[in-house]
């Protein structure tokens, strides 16, 4: 079975779409943290309307989910202001640790990027993809691609699962290719982004 190259689909995508021109489709983009979504809102918003849906009741303790929250806002702040493109909103989700507990019950000690990270991605991605469907929304997408630690071809098999649950397409990515990670990294360093080394989930934390 021949392995889809994502990145490949989204470039695809990208060039039926012009750079910078009027009525860009409308992106729900789930971002996971704002050292993730650096490099992915810098290449994607000359193509999108992008609102970020911040939406990771993974994150166990409240206090750490308050300081990545403030480190989103802050760089589509800088990022709105620098005009990078097509200007970024964002729509934060409720915050409800005990739906992430409810999805990884009977999974709590299966290894990182198993199950548990499975129903994770599946719990955060079907949310983004019912807010982009009631909210009129042409793509729903996710920056957790970027990290090399996610399974890329798991988050896009939900993904377009979701698309065809919800009838709104699934925008699909690999965005650690082309040296995005490494963007990323360069992107948090410059603008002083927090960044954190576990996923969120007290799991996570624990490995």
């Amino acid at each position: 079975m021949n392995q889809i190259n994502y990145q490949r689909e989204l470039e695809r995508i990208l060039r039926g779409i012009p750079a910078g021109g009027e009525g860009a489709p409308r992106l729900l983009l789930h971002s996971c943290c704002a050292p993730c979504s650096s490099y992915v809102l810098e290449y994607l918003c000359p193509f999108f309307a992008i609102t970020v849906f911040y939406y990771n009741p993974n994150i166990s303790e409240s206090e750490e989910y308050m300081h990545r929250v403030r480190e989103q806002k802050r760089l589509i702040a800088v990022y709105n202001e620098e005009r990078r493109g097509n200007p970024i909103g964002i729509l934060e989700g409720a915050y409800e640790p005990e739906r992430f507990f409810a999805a990884a019950k009977g999974a709590e000690d299966c290894p990182e990027g198993g199950e548990r990270c499975f129903r994770c991605y599946g719990l955060r991605l079907s949310e983004t993809a019912e807010r982009a469907a009631s909210g009129g929304y042409d793509y729903f997408g996710t920056t957790l691609t970027i990290s090399p630690l996610k399974n890329a071809a798991k988050i896009n098999e939900i993904g377009g699962v979701l698309e065809r649950e919800y009838k709104v397409l699934w925008l699909p990515s690999d965005f650690k290719k082309k040296n995005g990670f490494k963007r990323s990294v360069e992107l948090s360093a410059e603008y002083g982004l927090y960044r954190q080394n576990y996923c969120g989930c007290v799991f996570s934390k624990g490995e």
